[in-house]
């Protein structure tokens, strides 16, 4: 305790500097305790870091091998493939902490979602697991995020439709250069908009990245999260995979679809651009871009249903 604070609890009654030197001691034990939970808790997670560390990944032969066994019935092929990927799940789970859950429990929901992957993956679409199961592992996250975060728990059919509404708010604002409104959301689900707007309500944790972080500030949420770019050896290769992938599906778009998607969102060593930077570069009116882009995205999430993938994977990976 510094002078000042002795000070502040000083004064002619003995009986008051003994309460003030309880009170002290008091809360001293329990930043003692706090601090101790905290450092087992991190030991935790850097033990199940050390575990999982020594599983090596999967070659795309031995995923189709493995996973073949797996569909057959074989345990210890399933449990290599969930074992190979656990890192994957690590990777993406750092992705969503301080969110209401601690990293472990976002790893122990994601691990849920690698196994359900696992189970429902068929090697013979030709796309290497990492793809598949990370849309599963994030489905399984953000799920949890939203039902177990929240003071008053929804019914899981309740917590479904709600994730129908916020998909479908990030597909509209790929295309808008707003915030999709409840309006915009309801007329593109055919929905009441009264049924939007008491479901949106209910979530109280939707925010946009690109909003400002302060009041004050101009500076977004988006720039103060952590830059995951550093990838380790396997995670480098489960991205260039994700790349390649996308390269092959933008490869089945036409020739201006493709263009205007890769100028929109960054892709093929395009820099992110807005609909009128894009109308500027390919002579188009902003108008007309926007059609394409519609377009495009509705083609792209034709084919990538087909082989059991979602379109907000493709943009969020």
């Amino acid at each position: 305790m510094s002078k000042q604070q002795e000070v502040i609890f000083q004064d002619d009654s003995s009986e008051d500097v003994e309460t003030s030197s309880s009170v002290a001691d008091s809360l001293s034990e329990e930043y003692a305790e706090y601090h101790k939970v905290h450092e087992k808790s991190l030991d935790a997670t850097q033990l199940y870091l050390g575990e999982i560390g020594v599983n090596a990944l999967l070659t795309a032969e031995e995923e189709v091998f493995y996973s073949r066994k797996a569909q057959r019935g074989c345990d210890k092929s399933r449990a290599k493939m969930i074992e190979s990927n656990l890192r994957l799940v690590v990777k993406i789970a750092r992705r969503y902490t301080n969110r209401g859950l601690a990293l472990l429990d976002l790893i122990e929901e994601g691990n849920l979602g690698l196994i359900r992957a696992v189970e429902k993956f068929d090697p013979e679409r030709g796309f290497r697991f990492s793809t598949y199961a990370t849309w599963w592992i994030r489905q399984t996250i953000e799920r949890a995020i939203m039902n177990q975060t929240r003071t008053i728990r929804l019914p899981i059919h309740v917590v479904k439709e709600l994730n129908v509404y916020l998909r479908a708010s990030r597909e509209l604002a790929q295309t808008l250069d707003h915030e999709p409104t409840a309006e915009e959301i309801a007329e593109k689900l055919d929905k009441p908009v009264e049924d939007v707007s008491r479901l949106l309500g209910l979530n109280e944790r939707i925010a946009s990245v690109d909003t400002p972080f302060m009041a004050d500030s101009d500076k977004s949420l988006l720039d103060t999260i952590a830059d995951d770019r550093d990838l380790g050896p396997a995670e480098q290769l489960q991205d260039d995979d994700l790349k390649n992938n996308i390269e092959h599906w933008l490869g089945e778009l036409g020739e201006k679809q493709r263009e205007v998607i890769a100028r929109r969102f960054g892709l093929l060593n395009y820099e992110p651009s807005t609909l009128e930077e894009v109308g500027v570069e390919i002579g188009l009116t902003r108008e007309r871009v926007r059609q394409i882009q519609v377009e495009a995205l509705r083609r792209l999430r034709h084919l990538l249903e087909k082989q059991g993938l979602s379109l907000e994977a493709l943009f969020r990976a």
